[in-house]
């Protein structure tokens, strides 16, 4: 048996944690990890003790939203901003940490991660927020990209 590599390893968790999603859309997960262990996860859904979209429905579906705009017309929170929340509900400082999400960051997800001082952001699939790779642009935040079992370094602060 061939081991997995750390960020394989991360990532297929990652993959894993997406699969409790209860988005309609789209399915993310996110595992947040400092010395290789895991401090937090999250998956895109409704907030705690709201109704999920299975039984709603969604607004951004009905209205034709296109991916990666109007974001607050969505009921659910990110997978990313579940792990940081998760995190600071339990008192774990995720500075420092990786992120490995199986989606690269809208915008909005992206400001939060700078704030909350995730050092390096680990993405399966990409996404189509513009501003979200503006923003990350002017920072310091390493950005890698899975590559089959490869990971791509992007950014320059690698």
């Amino acid at each position: 048996m061939e081991r997995p590599s750390p960020d394989r390893y991360f990532m297929d968790m990652a993959e894993l944690v997406a699969t409790r999603s209860t988005c309609l859309r789209r399915h993310v997960g996110a595992v947040i990890v400092k010395d290789k262990h895991v401090l937090s996860t999250g998956y895109n859904g409704a907030p705690r003790g709201a109704r999920h979209c299975e039984e709603t429905g969604c607004l951004r579906i009905e209205l034709n939203v296109p991916s990666g705009t109007r974001h607050e017309l969505c009921r659910g929170v990110h997978a990313e901003q579940n792990a940081v929340a998760q995190a600071a509900y339990f008192g774990t400082s995720v500075k420092g940490a990786t992120i490995y999400t199986t989606t690269f960051p809208c915008s909005l997800c992206a400001k939060i991660l700078v704030n909350a001082g995730i050092a390096e952001i680990v993405y399966d699939e990409g996404y189509m927020d513009d501003l979200s790779k503006e923003i990350l642009s002017e920072t310091q935040m390493k950005i890698r990209h899975v590559e089959g079992d490869e990971i791509e370094t992007l950014s320059k602060k690698a």
